[in-house]
């Protein structure tokens, strides 16, 4: 997924995305060329893990 399609899955802006990738937080993508990319089992995982934490 591009980093738009993160974003929107995600219903967060896309620089927010952006940011947490800097700070090294958020789901986990790489570069593909010059795009930023995601997986999206990658940020299901994600998700599910801030489920967890949260839960806690």
């Amino acid at each position: 997924m591009t980093l738009a399609e993160t974003a929107a899955y995600l219903r967060t802006p896309v620089a927010t995305l952006r940011y947490w990738r800097h700070l090294g937080e958020g789901p986990a993508g790489f570069r593909l060329g010059r795009r930023v990319v995601y997986r999206r089992e990658d940020v299901d995982r994600w998700i599910g893990e801030r489920q967890r934490s949260d839960a806690s």
